[in-house]
């Protein structure tokens, strides 16, 4: 295998598990906080119930710093395998 091929093998690995991790993330910020809010109810933030808060804005602060996270994460991959855009 050439240089480039395994540089975009690695690439490609890199970039695929970066991807599930952080569909594992909004999975879990999106639908299972959400299902399991009326037993996570009986804690409270700020005087509102944990699953409420969670469900109105924690997960909407958590998705925004995500999308952050992975672009700079997805960055590095590239710069790392030679593959990034120039600047």
């Amino acid at each position: 295998m050439s240089d480039t091929s395994q540089n975009k093998e690695e690439h490609w690995q890199r970039t695929r598990s970066l991807m599930i991790k952080h569909l594992v993330v909004w999975f879990v910020f999106a639908y299972l906080i959400h299902w399991h809010a009326p037993s996570i109810n009986q804690m409270v933030f700020m005087d509102f119930p944990l699953g409420f808060y969670m469900a109105a804005q924690g997960s909407l602060v958590i998705f925004v710093v995500q999308l952050f996270l992975f672009a700079r994460q997805q960055d590095q991959i590239d710069r790392d395998c030679g593959l990034a855009e120039s600047d």
